[in-house]
């Protein structure tokens, strides 16, 4: 069963956002096989067979249960600490608990919405391209911050950071868009980092170095402890 699973998520369909990449790796073997000697035709068979592994998009399952924080990515979680969200999405000055879940190229880099509520505001920021696992690149990196308004009136906060490679940051949502807890909001090319800010006085259940799933982990409780 556990080598199933990880075959369908290995040979999961991609995303449409692979679209580019995939027509263009297809030409150059297409083209470099039939013009080029066919030395071509190597590299870029190499290069679709590389999109279809990154662009995978495998179906995920939220737990049933509400009141849930969710990762909102997979990958490995290098950060756990109290830090100020992003100021260009005016949450105030005061710390609250973040994690944060650095995307290697090996893992699937959709990111989804980590709780349900309404999209209060989406700020792009330019910085640099420092290696995303390192915790400066929180508050350095180029950046997409989201902030979203739960239902009672507290938020979290969802920031999609690139890295030392990855130098596009792509999401799909709005301002007003109500959010569902493990849809599918974006996805950053290339390596990466998406960090979470928990509501004031939520505490993580997760740890450095735990394996995430995004969509599917829980990383906090908006209600109190878990039964």
């Amino acid at each position: 069963m556990a080598l199933l699973q990880s075959l369908q998520m290995v040979l999961a369909p991609p995303h449409r956002a692979a679209t580019p990449f995939l027509a263009g790796g297809a030409a150059v073997a297409v083209v470099g096989g039939l013009l080029a000697g066919g030395w071509l035709f190597w590299p870029g068979l190499i290069f679709v067979l590389f999109c279809l592994y990154f662009f995978r998009d495998p179906e995920r399952t939220p737990p049933p249960r509400p009141g849930l924080v969710l990762a909102p990515a997979d990958g490995r979680v290098v950060s756990v600490m109290p830090a100020v969200p992003p100021l260009e999405l005016g949450l105030g000055p005061d710390t609250r608990w973040r994690v944060a879940i650095f995307l290697s190229v090996m893992d699937v880099h959709i990111n989804r919405w980590p709780v349900e509520g309404t999209v209060k505001r989406i700020a792009y920021r330019h910085g640099k391209f420092l290696s995303a696992n390192m915790d400066k690149a929180s508050d350095d990196n180029e950046r997409n911050a989201i902030a979203i308004a739960l239902p009672d009136g507290r938020d979290v906060a969802v920031v999609q950071i690139a890295g030392l490679v990855a130098r596009r940051i792509l999401c799909f949502a709005r301002e007003g868009d109500v959010t569902e807890a493990g849809a599918r909001f974006g996805l950053i090319r290339f390596g990466s980092r998406t960090d979470v800010y928990l509501p004031p006085g939520i505490r993580p259940l997760v740890a450095e170095g735990q394996t995430m799933i995004g969509g599917e982990t829980v990383i906090a409780s908006l209600e109190g402890p878990l039964a």
